[in-house]
């Protein structure tokens, strides 16, 4: 093919779409290489999916769009696509290039080069302390690297060489970077931009992804800020922002006194916002006092970062015998919804998950699968669901390996039965603890009603929320904190100490706010653990001890 002088509107529509392309094939390598680790989800899987909603945008584009319609797609579809920190500030560098080149039919050579200049500054001015060893290092250096250049081909391939460059020098200036003995990884994601405008205007091959097996990453245990200093902050919040431009500099100073890796971008009265911080609430309420937001996600970090840690150490949550350390004497298989729950299994010391619960009953093959994989001598299995423990017992019936059932009904009693599990010690002394230490927790649920029922606490209209317990119906509402609240009340008593909260699908950060509100003000004396569990049907699940 030849190469090309000029790109037109067709040519940066085939860079895009070779950039999502290798993206997708690069997501699980450039995962990897997160070592913070994960302060915003990983790294490889935000930019892919930022890129892939440009590519969408770009799709409901005639294959004859001008140059001003895919820049405008270009710009709209990266800052509605837009995932975690490396997706923000990507959005931003690509934001940079369309307003460069929508000013053009066809870009030249001196074109591209003040499109690469002009995202580079963007992208700093969106970042509320730049920080040298990152994505905004790379983008910098592919910058300069196009140039002074005469042609195309020279510089696509300078920007290329100056970011592969820029990205090997990384780890000598993040010492987090130099510890783990990788490179950054949104610096990484990046130079495959620069491999896809080779691609297009030089014919030049694009990279095959390195086998992840080669990947050796030496992962701190605590979460660093991007200048290599440990931090607490808990939560990742993002939200689009409805606001004038005026508004904008005072909403970062806001943001700037409760968190770190702040990235705002956007224009024409929406932005896009990150943040990590401890105060969820001050990180919205600040939205709400210059404009509107919308669109709002929060993730916690701290679960993330043990979910990246059993990644690194190859023990994934999921069916069981992929664990490589060696077996214990008594490993535990447990029943579960919900990736958060899985992930706190693991913590807890299960060997084997296996998915299912009120919707989905695994079967006894399934269950069998799961206790020979764990290699173990003897294996606990907790059904988590009363419909389950039939099935359970079968298990233990055909099983070549002694199998003993703790009849766990909820997934709060399954937790409990864990805190006494001793890997060391036999299935049956293990299984007779882990019953007795079930029997300490009282487990309650909110879930929303399919039918109309009647029910000792009251009338139940399809669509109501419902608290429930092993004794049935306990409270009803048409709001889930209302709901939650009232089961709490009738649960509790001046004996409990111990309130754990599982959060699933249906649950936000404002009604577990109110939930936890109402307990320091009407059970001042009880502590309170907040989990992410990610179960559905389920948006709360309680276990008080």
């Amino acid at each position: 093919m030849a190469q090309l002088a000029s790109l037109a509107a067709g040519d940066v529509r085939m860079v895009v779409e070779r950039f999502s392309d290798l993206l997708e094939a690069h997501r699980d390598v450039i995962n990897r290489l997160n070592v913070y680790p994960v302060p915003d989800g990983d790294t490889g899987t935000n930019m892919a999916l930022t890129v892939a909603s440009v590519v969408r945008e770009l799709a409901s584009q005639p294959a004859t769009a001008s140059m001003s319609e895919v820049c405008k797609a270009l710009a709209h579809g990266s800052l509605m696509g837009a995932r975690g920190n490396s997706g923000v500030i990507l959005s931003q560098l690509l934001r940079g290039v369309a307003e460069t080149l929508r000013e053009h039919d066809v870009a030249s050579c001196s074109t591209l080069a003040d499109a690469l200049s002009r995202a580079d500054r963007m992208a700093r001015q969106a970042v509320v302390r730049p920080v040298e060893g990152t994505i905004l290092t790379v983008a910098r250096a592919a910058a300069e690297g196009a140039q002074g250049r005469d042609d195309l081909t020279g510089l696509v391939r300078g920007a290329r060489e100056a970011s592969r460059a820029a990205l090997e020098r990384t780890p000598e200036q993040l010492p987090v970077l130099a510890q783990a003995g990788v490179v950054d990884a949104g610096g990484a994601g990046l130079c495959l931009l620069l491999d896809a405008l080779c691609n297009v205007v030089a014919d030049d091959p694009l990279p095959e992804p390195p086998a992840i097996e080669g990947i050796a990453v030496h992962a701190p245990e605590t979460v660093a800020h991007h200048d290599g200093s440990v931090s607490e902050l808990r939560y990742e919040v993002m939200y689009f922002l409805e606001a004038p431009e005026r508004a904008v500099a005072g909403f970062k100073d806001l943001w700037a006194g409760i968190g770190d890796s702040i990235v705002v971008v956007g224009g024409d009265g929406l932005y896009n916002c990150h943040i990590h911080t401890d105060d969820v609430g001050a990180a919205i309420e600040a939205a709400l006092d210059v404009g509107r937001p919308r669109g709002i996600r929060v993730t916690d970090l701290a679960d993330q970062v043990l979910e990246e840690h059993w990644v690194r150490e190859g023990a994934l949550a999921h069916t069981g015998g992929d664990d490589e350390s060696p077996a214990p004497r008594t490993a535990v298989v447990a029943v579960v919804q919900g990736d958060g729950v899985g992930r706190i299994f693991r913590s807890l010391g299960v060997r084997g998950l296996v998915a299912g619960g009120q919707s989905m009953n695994p079967s006894t093959a399934d269950l069998l699968a799961a206790v020979r994989a764990t290699g173990s001598d003897e294996v606990v299995l907790l059904p988590n669901n009363k419909n389950i423990i039939p099935v359970a017992h079968q298990v233990a019936e055909v099983s070549e390996v002694p199998v003993h059932v703790v009849a766990s009904t909820s997934i709060v009693e399954g937790f409990a039965a864990l805190l006494a599990y001793d890997p060391d010690a036999p299935g049956e002394t293990n299984a007779k603890a882990m019953a007795d230490s079930s029997c300490h927790v009282v487990a309650a649920e909110v879930t929303r009603a399919v039918r109309d029922t009647s029910t000792p606490a009251g009338e139940v209209r399809e669509g109501d929320w419902i608290g429930l317990t092993s004794k049935g119906v306990q409270s009803i509402a048409e709001s889930i904190a209302v709901c939650a609240c009232a089961l709490l009340d009738k649960v509790l008593d001046d004996g409990h100490e111990l309130v754990t909260v599982i959060e699933g699908e249906g649950a936000t950060p404002a009604t577990t706010r109110r939930i936890t509100q109402w307990l320091a003000e009407e059970r001042p004396g009880v502590t309170v653990e907040v989990h992410h569990g990610g179960q559905p049907l389920y948006p709360y699940l309680f276990g008080v001890e």
